[in-house]
């Protein structure tokens, strides 16, 4: 995707600084990111992502939109209850910027369908809401080499991980093995909606790095915040020379 005199005004802000540039706004263009899971992260993520000015956006879930996500999915309004949130993220990002590509996966990632899917995009973003999908899709793109970006929410905290599959780095499998007894979700801890936003929002960051290439970044790490603290930590994440993925 090349640079229009449009979109040279409406990226100026981000193309005045150094470390992105015109050579580095063509490289978000130019972007495929896929964002599976339109709740809580992924709301902020699309739209951090789809303003920055990435070219292809890829984004999965077979849900509706229902009133209790409106706290923080803010995304959505009252008009869109019962409608897929699929359909109607796509609307409203083609009426943010109608040259970004959406493509819309009305489904739920699974075996039969992860490699379809994912194949398609070099930045995977997780934003899932249970340990099953999280593996699966940490399996594939280690298999596949990919980058994998990967939130988690609950109560008021939150963690950000990214696996840089390129290299030879640590899984999701090697921070947790094995599937806890309790899936620890919004639906059955709840979650403060700002946890949501702040998490997404560090997550498109986190994107926008790994396509600039910017070398400080998640690599190797677990960012995790309290909100009650209003506390930041970084965790290093080691390889288990035990992990079933042969990290």
């Amino acid at each position: 995707m090349k640079i229009s005199n449009l979109d040279f005004k409406r990226y100026s802000k981000q193309i005045v600084l150094k470390k992105i540039g015109l050579a580095g706004q063509k490289k978000i263009l130019n972007s495929k990111v896929l964002i599976i899971g339109m709740g809580g992260l992924g709301c902020p993520l699309l739209l951090y992502l789809a303003n920055s000015g990435v070219g292809t956006i890829g984004i999965v879930d077979h849900d509706k939109v229902e009133i209790s996500n409106l706290n923080r999915q803010i995304l959505f309004n009252s008009s869109d209850l019962k409608k897929y949130k699929v359909d109607q993220a796509k609307i409203k990002i083609n009426n943010i910027n109608a040259r970004i590509k959406i493509k819309i996966f009305k489904e739920k990632i699974i075996k039969k369908n992860i490699k379809r899917i994912l194949n398609k995009f070099d930045i995977i973003c997780d934003g899932t809401d249970n340990y099953s999908s999280r593996y699966l899709i940490n399996d594939f793109c280690k298999h596949k080499k990919k980058i994998l970006i990967s939130a988690a929410i609950s109560k008021f905290d939150g963690h950000l991980f990214k696996f840089n599959f390129k290299k030879k780095v640590p899984c999701y499998r090697c921070f947790m093995p094995e599937i806890p007894d309790v899936n620890n979700n919004c639906d059955s801890e709840g979650i403060a909606s700002p946890v949501a936003g702040i998490i997404g929002i560090l997550q498109a960051n986190e994107v926008l790095k790994t396509i600039l290439k910017i070398k400080d970044d998640l690599t190797n790490k677990m960012l995790v915040f309290d909100a009650l603290k209003t506390n930041f930590r970084k965790i290093k994440l080691t390889r288990d020379r035990s992990c079933i993925n042969k990290c």
